[in-house]
């Protein structure tokens, strides 16, 4: 869905991640993803800072980590990560539905950006990571297409067959024709076919 200042819309980006939590077991917090590196405890731990952190982008409040993001873990995964995850969600959804999110420069993780980039920054992390969640715990996965049209302006000029260091592996050759989310995958150096 669009906003009506033009700007999309987070909301059922968080509702499709919001609809994975439910489905991650206790014992699946230790399984790969496709996140290199990272398991599930991992990835929902990214989850918990980025959603604290784009909401404070949204506000332009001060950057929670002016020095870059610390490494996720699942050993620093908050206990209370069921409740407080899909709080921090809502939160979100509500701070980049303010019109003034969208306007002048915010940081996030030590990165100063216009703030109608940074808000595709942060729907393309809900987005591409909710995949990743999706696809080690073997849930289906629903993206809004409108989400997908957004991150897929960015990551295709964001992205090279060298990848964006820091940011995404090297891209995924996919034809014209592949489904979108396909596409968007490939950019951000994800195989669609991932398996754990």
């Amino acid at each position: 869905m669009i906003e009506s200042n033009g700007s999309p819309d987070f909301e059922p980006a968080a509702r499709a991640l919001e609809k994975l939590l439910h489905g991650v077991t206790d014992d699946q917090l230790t399984c790969p993803t496709p996140c290199e590196r990272w398991t599930v405890g991992d990835l929902l731990d990214h989850f918990m800072g980025l959603t604290v952190a784009f909401r404070i982008a949204a506000e332009k409040g001060s950057d929670a980590a002016p020095a870059g993001p610390v490494d996720p873990s699942v050993a620093n995964l908050d206990p209370k990560w069921r409740s407080r995850l899909p709080a921090h969600l809502d939160e979100l959804v509500v701070a980049w539905r303010q019109p003034a999110a969208w306007t002048g420069e915010t940081a996030a993780g030590g990165v100063v950006l216009p703030a109608e980039i940074m808000g595709i920054v942060a729907l393309n992390e809900l987005v591409v990571h909710g995949w990743d969640l999706a696809s080690a715990t073997g849930q289906p996965y629903d993206v809004d297409s409108q989400a997908l049209d957004a991150i897929h302006g960015l990551v295709s000029q964001q992205t090279g067959s060298d990848g964006a260091p820091g940011l995404f592996g090297p891209s995924v050759a996919l034809p014209a024709g592949a489904p979108l989310l396909d596409r968007v995958l490939g950019f951000t150096g994800r195989s669609h076919r991932w398996t754990s």
